[in-house]
């Protein structure tokens, strides 16, 4: 397999976990203000492991590009 496919096959598996924790908490039996909290608390996280994701593509193609020079 590819670098390339495995790079697409990870974003994948990211957005596949982040959409299925979204609709978990929107379908969790908790009052409102819990549920936007923890709706806060996860978008937090999300934004965090998106910007290390994204950080260690463009490492990645960097790292090609400069093999390719």
């Amino acid at each position: 397999m590819s670098r390339d496919s495995m790079d697409g096959f990870f974003a994948g598996l990211m957005m596949g976990a982040v959409i299925g924790a979204a609709f978990a908490l929107m379908y969790a039996p908790q009052s409102g203000p819990e549920t936007r909290r923890l709706v806060k608390e996860k978008a937090l996280e999300v934004k965090e492991k998106a910007a290390k994701a994204a950080s260690k593509i463009k490492e990645s193609v960097s790292s090609v590009i400069k093999e390719e020079d």
